[in-house]
């Protein structure tokens, strides 16, 4: 009888087992997904800063997040045989150095006199700026495309829970878009912080490119953060001097 009890028990107790796991992994998952999207954050919000027009900001945030986790669900459902196939590693990679680039470029190219007054047009000309609403959803997803990644490949290495893993992602993109919005409000505020967030995209970018031709010389993903965070801490360093108009009598 006591036998046959514990039998009848079993099921229940691999089904608790079970729980405990998706309590312990899932948390664990969405850690991951925003340790690994901070940058990923700040460069979708300097992409949706392209139009101008706060609405249709958060319009192409939500239509290019939505179409992103189309993208990274799909990923993650192809893992095994994505994450080995060197030509989209090749792709995302080149991507995100030509983001950083042309960021860069036409920073660079700005004379430091044309920035007006507050000189924050400078940092400004380097976004998708006067872009169209659909050029801007499109490059919102791309670019969440390229960073998934790394994320999805630390994803998959946690869990091997389809449906966990695709939770995760889940909550890791809706993180993203109130995070992203947030970021744009601050790019308003600090003169360096979008092109720091590009700087980021492009050490993304790089540690792709040298992990898939010499994956024997990869920095640990620890570096890349700390490079990521002192990136961070210089794009906050200098607020946008307030531009006070002269009182009219």
């Amino acid at each position: 009888m006591e036998a046959e009890s514990i039998q009848s028990l079993t099921p229940l107790l691999n089904q608790a087992d079970q729980w405990r796991e998706v309590l312990l992994l899932l948390p664990l998952l969405v850690a991951l997904e925003a340790v690994l999207s901070a940058d990923n954050a700040i460069a979708l919000a300097a992409i949706a800063r392209g139009l101008e027009d706060p609405a249709r900001q958060r319009q192409a945030l939500n239509l290019g997040l939505a179409l992103a986790l189309v993208f990274r669900l799909g990923l993650i459902v192809a893992a095994r045989w994505v994450l080995n196939f060197w030509p989209l590693q090749l792709a995302a990679a080149s991507y995100l150095m030509w983001l950083c680039g042309r960021h860069l470029l036409l920073v660079w190219s700005e004379p430091e006199e044309g920035a007006g007054e507050t000189g924050h047009e400078v940092e400004k000309s380097g976004s998708l700026h006067h872009a169209g609403l659909g050029s801007i959803v499109a490059t919102l997803a791309l670019t969440d495309l390229a960073f998934s990644l790394d994320s999805v490949a630390a994803a998959v290495a946690v869990s091997d829970r389809l449906w966990l893993v695709m939770a995760g992602g889940v909550i890791g993109v809706i993180a993203l878009r109130l995070t992203a919005e947030l970021f744009i409000r601050w790019l308003e505020v600090y003169k360096h912080l979008e092109t720091a967030g590009y700087l980021a995209v492009g050490l993304v970018g790089i540690r792709l490119l040298v992990r898939l031709g010499f994956p024997q010389v990869v920095p640990p993903e620890w570096l890349l953060l700390l490079l990521v965070a002192a990136l961070f801490v210089w794009g906050f360093s200098v607020r946008i001097p307030l531009v006070t108009k002269p009182f009219k009598s």
